[in-house]
């Protein structure tokens, strides 16, 4: 387990971007576009209460939902996978499958999202790391 460790969360979070409840499926677009994000976190009074994702808000579009009366908290998946900051990378990819989730979000020691980790960074990590254990075994033959 000392492997996993090398691989804190930091090495893969982003910013969290947060909409409120009430925005608009058309808000909801243009803060991913603006912000080149595919999940939001949803608020209602300033506290966390849901995600949004990307791929939810196509579905709604695919089932012809109407983008300037469709709030965030009608499509939102109601509660938030959360992770520590002091968690590793392979026990993120665990929560994940766990949860069956691509997305979690780091919550400081109040519970307030800090950050996201997405299945995609952690792949990009792994790669990274597997590609200096290729050039070391390289170096070595």
């Amino acid at each position: 387990m000392a492997q996993s460790q090398s691989l804190p969360v930091a090495d893969v979070s982003r910013s969290v971007v947060s909409i409120p409840g009430t925005a608009s499926l058309d808000q909801v677009a243009e803060t991913m576009h603006a912000e080149d994000v595919g999940f939001l976190v949803v608020r209602q009074e300033g506290e966390p209460v849901g995600a949004l994702t990307d791929r939810q808000v196509a579905l709604s579009l695919r089932n012809e939902a109407d983008p300037a009366a469709t709030t965030a908290s009608e499509l939102m998946t109601p509660e938030l996978v959360t992770i520590g900051r002091d968690m590793d990378v392979l026990r993120i990819v665990q929560k994940m499958k766990l949860e069956e989730v691509r997305r979690v979000v780091v919550v400081d020691d109040d519970d307030d999202p800090v950050s996201v980790v997405s299945l995609d960074d952690v792949l990009v990590l792994l790669g990274e790391e597997l590609g200096d254990v290729a050039d070391l075994l390289e170096a070595q033959v």
